[in-house]
């Protein structure tokens, strides 16, 4: 998160039971420290939603698409925030079927 930028684009993930891309959303708000965090371990960036994906994708799907073994969604799929190379932010827009 602390390399996140305003204007980046993300993924909106459902990390809970669906395990699916829903979204896209757009960093409005760059890393800080969440100030219900009384550790002042925990950081976070704000966001706005650009587009709801027209099709969701699923983990399994992800996981299933040789083209994207490489990324951290399919070796660490609990992380919450990771890095998507270009190539890879492509494919899923369009198993998504959905253009950014």
């Amino acid at each position: 998160m602390k390399a996140m930028r305003v204007g980046d684009l993300a993924f909106f993930y459902h990390s809970g039971g669906e395990r699916q891309v829903v979204g896209v959303v757009e960093v409005t708000k760059e890393y800080y420290l969440d100030p219900t965090d009384a550790t002042g371990r925990f950081g976070m960036v704000d966001v706005k939603a650009v587009k709801k994906l027209e099709q969701p994708v699923t983990l399994k799907e992800v996981k299933g698409e040789p083209q994207l073994q490489d990324i951290a969604l399919v070796r660490h799929s609990r992380l919450s925030v990771m890095p998507i190379n270009d190539k890879a932010w492509s494919l899923i827009c369009s198993m998504g079927k959905t253009k950014i």
